[in-house]
């Protein structure tokens, strides 16, 4: 003992891998894209944001398939850097406000091809 001090051991909880970090944060991604392959989804969406009619069938199907191109591809790591950061320094997945705003801010670069 240190001159009859007893010493406080924290333990540490062991800090999430980068790779479960952007698997986490793709997943939630995904889970997303998984909403607006519906295509109700889509064009209640379309609707309420974009103030245009239903998409066309040949859109909609141009546009899934874009999205199921999107889910299959790799997590663009400096759209994400900042949740990815933030997820290793809290060591918690939880969202907090604001970030659900970059899985839309992605969803909308694809988007933006279907509104003209």
């Amino acid at each position: 003992m240190n001159g009859g001090k007893i010493e406080d051991v924290q333990k540490e909880e062991a800090a999430l891998p980068t790779s479960q970090v952007i698997e986490i944060i793709r997943d939630l991604r995904n889970h997303l894209l998984n909403e607006f392959l519906n295509e109700e989804r889509i064009n209640h969406f379309f609707k309420e944001y974009y103030q245009i009619a239903p998409l066309s069938k040949v859109r909609m199907e141009f546009l899934k398939k874009d999205l199921r191109e999107l889910q299959k591809s790799s997590l663009n790591l400096i759209h994400y850097s900042g949740l990815i950061r933030q997820i290793k320094e809290t060591n918690s997945a939880r969202l907090t406000s604001g970030m659900d705003a970059l899985f839309y801010n992605e969803l909308e670069d694809v988007f933006r091809k279907y509104i003209f």
